[in-house]
Order: C-alpha cells, then sequence, then structure tokens
C-alpha cells in the first residue's frame, strides 16, 4: 500500500488536514498493527495524528482494525466483565486500582487488568499487583481461567495485541504519545461481555471519548483518570458517565479542591501501597467514598446490582 495520499490528507497541520474515511481508517490501523508500514511514514503517521487529534470515524475505523486483531478472553457466566486499563501507575499518590478490581471481584464481577508499564518516573502497576498476589496471565485461555477460579485476572498488552504494543513503544523514542495510547485504553478483550473503563487525563478527550462510546455502543464507564489510572479519586469523585448500548447516564462529581485526606496517605512506593489497599480491604481502614461509589456504578453497568 503507499501511504503518502493519506499522509497527504492528515499532515496538513491541525487547521488543513481532513480526516480519513471509517473504511480508510481501518485499513491503515491495521498495518500499522501488523508492522507494513515503513518506519519513515509511520513516524509522519503517527505524528499527523497527534497534531491534527483523531475523529470520529477515524477512531472507529482504528477500533474495528484492533477488534479484528485482538485476542479474546472467556467470562464465566454471571455479570459481565469490569476491563481496567492500567498505562500509567503512581507518581505521588497511591494507586488503588487494584483495590477497585478486588471489591468489585469480592462481589463477583469478573475482572480484567489491561496494560503495559514504561514509565521510569512512576511506580509500576505490575509490580503493585504482583505484591497483591495478582501475577500476569501468560495468555488469553489463562487468564479466563483466573476469571473463573478468583474473578480477577492481569494480562499484558503484549500479549493481547502485539501490534498495539509495538506502538506505544514508540512514545520514548518519538518523545510524545499517539493515537494507540488513546485505542489501548478502548480495548475490548471480551466483546460482548465487557463494561470497558475508559479513564482519560485531558478535558478535551472526555468530549472526543463521550462521541465514540455513543457511536462504539456496548458498556462503559467513562471518567477523569486519578494519575491516569481507572479509580476515581478519593480526593474528589470526579463525575462518572455510565453508557448501555450508547445511551448515558451521568453520576455527578465534586466541585473545588482535592485536599490529601489523612486516611489515604501519599505512599506510591510498592510496599506501603500494597499495606493500605490490605488495610481497605481488611475493614481496619475505611475505603474511600469515591471508590465505593465507582464500584457500585460498576456492578450495575456488569448486571451484579
Amino acid at each position: 500500500m503507499t501511504y503518502a495520499p493519506l499522509i497527504k490528507e492528515i499532515g496538513r497541520g491541525a487547521k488543513g488536514a481532513k480526516p480519513l474515511t471509517i473504511d480508510q481508517s481501518e485499513t491503515l490501523f491495521g498495518d500499522m498493527l501488523d508492522g507494513r508500514v515503513p518506519e519513515l511514514e509511520l513516524g509522519a503517521i503517527v505524528l499527523s495524528l497527534r497534531i491534527k487529534g483523531e475523529s470520529l470515524d477515524e477512531l472507529l475505523g482504528f477500533k474495528r482494525a484492533m477488534d479484528a486483531r485482538t485476542a479474546q478472553v472467556a467470562v464465566p457466566d454471571g455479570p459481565r466483565c469490569v476491563v481496567l486499563p492500567s498505562y500509567n501507575g503512581a507518581r505521588r499518590q497511591p494507586n488503588l486500582m487494584p483495590l477497585l478490581a478486588l471489591l468489585l471481584a469480592r462481589e463477583g464481577v469478573p475482572v480484567l487488568i489491561q496494560g503495559r508499564h514504561d514509565f521510569d518516573t512512576r511506580v509500576s502497576p505490575f509490580d503493585l499487583l504482583a505484591a497483591l498476589d495478582l501475577p500476569l496471565s501468560p495468555d488469553a485461555a489463562a487468564a479466563g481461567a483466573a476469571l473463573t477460579e478468583t474473578r480477577i485476572a492481569a494480562i499484558a498488552l503484549d500479549t493481547l495485541l502485539p501490534g498495539l504494543d509495538r506502538l506505544l513503544a514508540l512514545r520514548p523514542r518519538l518523545g510524545v504519545r499517539n493515537s494507540g495510547h488513546t485505542l489501548a485504553k478502548l480495548l475490548d478483550p471480551a466483546r460482548g461481555r465487557s463494561v470497558r473503563v475508559v479513564a482519560v487525563t485531558h478535558p478535551e478527550y472526555l468530549v472526543r471519548m463521550d462521541e465514540f462510546l455513543r457511536a462504539d455502543g456496548g458498556h462503559a464507564m467513562l471518567m477523569r483518570g486519578t494519575e491516569g489510572e481507572a479509580y476515581a479519586n478519593p480526593r474528589r469523585r470526579p463525575p462518572l458517565a455510565l453508557y448501555r448500548d450508547g445511551a448515558l447516564e451521568t453520576l455527578e462529581g465534586e466541585g473545588g479542591g482535592a485536599p490529601p485526606k489523612a486516611e489515604v496517605p501519599d505512599v506510591p512506593e510498592v510496599a506501603g501501597n500494597a499495606a493500605l489497599i490490605r488495610a481497605m480491604l481488611a475493614g481496619t481502614t475505611p475505603v474511600p467514598e469515591p471508590i465505593r461509589i465507582q464500584v457500585d456504578a460498576l456492578k450495575r453497568l456488569a448486571g451484579a446490582a
């Protein structure tokens, strides 16, 4: 395939660029995932898309290409599986994403954590999961078996979709994120049986992801992440947008600042973070109310309430 005509359309800057069609986007992203695009053209494509921003049709086409290549994890009978993306890790606050997952699993809701970590300045979420006796599953079949047995599993992105993992690995080399980072949060390893939690960092992506989730269908929760992770900030409850096959329900958040809380100390390191989560699971430290609200909302979305 010749990529110059497509680069000509998307590479004219934020004001002059034109969006690709859904079919063009599916073909292009499929080639990117399959490693068919030469390095020079790939660099031009990812930087052009970052400057321009992905259109709704482009996101839908990219998602089609991703769906056709993503390994699927079997979900046991009962509630839908909550899919938690993890691509950032802890910086200043403790990472309570594993707490959210373990609370849901305790309520009988299957939870699949998927992601990758390449930040030298953040604590790896997968080191934290290992400290909580939640190792990575070696493949999709093992993840499905873990969901059946314990209602919780974790799996690396390179196991689910190696081509997308390669796109994300370009970030340290290019210095900026690319469309792959947006699509990684939309990954669906349990199509038809999932509740995707889509956590964004920048406010403009709330609008972009809202448009996508209305058009894409399925069950999902859209929210501002906490340091990029998919759990409600214990310091200030974010608004939660809940989608059921395109229909939207919104749970309002809190206004004002986000001051530290004594019961949630700043322990981003693995040992302290794991100890805090264990204390909350044991009931010796209270679970933050924003997390409880998120658990209840996901239970309803999954059909377990």
